[in-house]
């Protein structure tokens, strides 16, 4: 019999806020997170636009010597990871901001989501590099760098011995991260596991990379709160955004003995890969949808006891249309009763990070009775057929709720969450 998962902290740096009662307002009142950039200067580029965090002090959660030596998604993950384990009841911090850990450290472990690290980092290095040679690179280049390093100093700032991974799926590394982690704790090797997805890289590079690629919205960077448009037929790319949303999971067991307070249960995860192309979803859904039927499997849960699919939605021509055939293929007549949104809608699109904030929306969600709407949907795409929770927040009893993720190189992954009974 497989070992009960829960969920009792979660943490979440974010365009919508750093906390996670901004972030739940922000999702019911449908405010976008998304304005013109101020972190480098925009001359020559096509896209202006995207969901940056705002008001980010890493000295309100890190101590200011530490924080120098990470790079921006780190500092994301600390931060979301302090306010996780705090509301789970798992750290003290000493007035000289060291951190006590209240599990047994070696039963302790981190599975972080990260695309692509600290690409500010490589920026800057690459420019001291080619202007004054390889003398004036950044002493910290490679350490800051590497997406292994939030794992690694959430390990260091919180004294975790257990494993310490990083899951590197692009767009659906959240999301793959706490299925890894949720099979740490199923299978005994861990009894408490900090998880979730963590990026930052608004930066030039990532952004003309992608701006290449002709993915991200150009139409709006006048109007850049209707700019993320998911499922809408007048879409013309995704966001970029950045941030970071961390979980603290735990075998039932022990957070019953610890007498935690449950938020949901982690009731199943799927993986899947589309062996199609390198940055298009498999046209027929196949892939995303067997994801979600995988998940529904190892939740033990029929389509029908599901009342909300938080989607990937990403505002792309390509991928709403897909994952309407996703979410058809997994949940068949019942996709039609279903609730569908996307809060990329509000955030935008923060790859890695992505995974983890629409868990934590799915589980705020089904705590608070309420569907966070993909606002800017004013006008369907008529490959889009499904109730997509339009503009407005809706309210009803959730019992059980999917969320999805799809990457470049055809990663699909989908998780599901139930109501807990409350004492």
């Amino acid at each position: 019999m497989k070992q009960k998962v829960v969920v009792t902290g979660m943490g979440v740096i974010s365009p919508l806020g750093n906390s996670i009662q901004e972030f739940e307002t922000a999702l019911k009142a449908g405010t976008s997170g998304i304005r013109r950039i101020t972190l480098f200067d925009l001359t020559g580029f096509e896209v202006t636009i995207a969901g940056e965090v705002k008001d980010f002090d890493p000295s309100r959660w890190i101590d200011k010597k530490d924080a120098r030596k990470m790079a921006r998604f780190t500092q994301f993950a600390v931060a979301a990871a302090k306010d996780a384990l705090e509301q789970a009841g798992l750290v003290e911090v000493a007035e000289n901001r060291r951190h006590r850990l209240l599990s047994d450290p070696e039963q302790t472990g981190i599975v972080l989501g990260n695309g692509i690290g600290g690409f500010e980092v490589v920026t800057e290095s690459f420019h001291k590099l080619f202007d004054h040679g390889p003398r004036r690179m950044l002493p910290l280049t490679v350490p800051l760098m590497i997406g292994n390093e939030a794992a690694g100093n959430l390990s260091i700032i919180f004294g975790s011995k257990g494993p310490a991974f990083t899951q590197v799926t692009a767009c659906a590394s959240g999301t793959d991260a706490l299925g890894q982690a949720l099979d740490l704790i199923r299978s005994g090797r861990c009894a408490v596991v900090l998880a979730g997805g963590t990026e930052a890289c608004i930066v030039p590079f990532a952004i003309g990379g992608f701006q290449m690629l002709k993915a991200l919205s150009t139409k709006r960077n006048h109007e850049p709160e209707k700019a993320s448009r998911p499922f809408d037929a007048d879409r013309d790319g995704f966001v970029l955004g950045e941030g970071a949303g961390i979980l603290v999971l735990e075998s039932e067991a022990h957070a019953l003995r610890r007498g935690a307070s449950i938020l949901a249960e982690f009731a199943g995860y799927g993986a899947s890969a589309d062996a199609y192309h390198i940055t298009a979803p498999a046209p027929s859904g196949e892939g995303g949808g067997r994801a979600i039927a995988l998940a529904l499997k190892d939740a033990d849960l029929a389509p029908e006891a599901v009342q909300y699919y938080n989607a990937h939605g990403t505002s792309t021509e390509i991928n709403d249309p897909v994952e309407t055939k996703m979410v058809k293929y997994a949940f068949g007549d019942h996709a039609y009763k279903l609730k569908v949104s996307s809060i990329k809608s509000m955030t935008g699109h923060c790859i890695a990070g992505s995974g983890g904030f629409e868990a934590i929306a799915s589980i705020l969600a089904i705590r608070g009775g309420f569907y966070p709407p993909t606002i800017n949907l004013d006008k369907p795409d008529p490959a889009c057929d499904l109730d997509y929770v339009p503009n407005t927040v809706q309210y009803g009893p959730i019992d059980a709720a999917v969320s999805g993720s799809l990457g470049f190189g055809g990663h699909n992954a989908a998780v599901v969450f139930k109501k807990y009974p409350m004492p």
